[in-house]
């Protein structure tokens, strides 16, 4: 490998080890949980609660699952593109961060529609009725956040400049 892609290899390497996580957490999720009562951790705060989620965030879209993995296949297209084509410099590894996870979570979740037709969703906090997530979800959250705090406090547009124009070296 040449240049500035060997650079990435650990960062890909990391994505494929949160990919794994998150496959593993399902399938104990499905092997343990499936057909069962919740698994109370702390009475009344958080369980471990068997589901198969249909739809996005919360059950939105229940039912759209073409619609999810296409729009995965462009959102994972864009992120590894603007991935390979930052700078291999300190000051955007925190953005290297954000992309790995939002991709991880992406993909924990679009084996899941593309394999079975719905998400396992297990983590519940039942102290606020929170909707049950699952451990890609908890890596799309970290990107998300991870975001708004690189837009408002780390990065500035001229940062990027390079990256979206023909002048950028691969």
């Amino acid at each position: 490998m040449k240049g500035k892609y060997r650079f990435k290899m650990p960062g890909f390497l990391l994505m494929v080890i949160l990919i794994l996580a998150d496959r593993i957490s399902k399938y104990l999720a499905s092997s343990i949980l499936k057909d069962n009562d919740p698994f109370v951790i702390i009475k009344g705060v958080f369980e471990l609660q068997y589901l198969e989620n249909r739809g996005a965030a919360f059950g939105v879209l229940e039912g759209k699952q073409v619609f999810f993995i296409v729009l995965t296949v462009l959102i994972a297209f864009f992120c590894i593109w603007f991935f390979i084509r930052l700078p291999h410099e300190r000051h955007f590894y925190f953005m290297e961060l954000i992309i790995i996870l939002l991709l991880s979570g992406a993909f924990g979740n679009f084996i899941d529609r593309v394999f079975n037709g719905y998400v396992v969703d297990f983590f519940y906090f039942s102290l606020i009725d929170f909707p049950i997530f699952n451990v890609a979800d908890i890596y799309v959250t970290m990107a998300e956040a991870g975001l708004i705090i690189a837009v408002f406090f780390v990065y500035k547009g001229e940062d990027f400049k390079d990256i979206f124009t023909h002048s950028s070296k691969l």
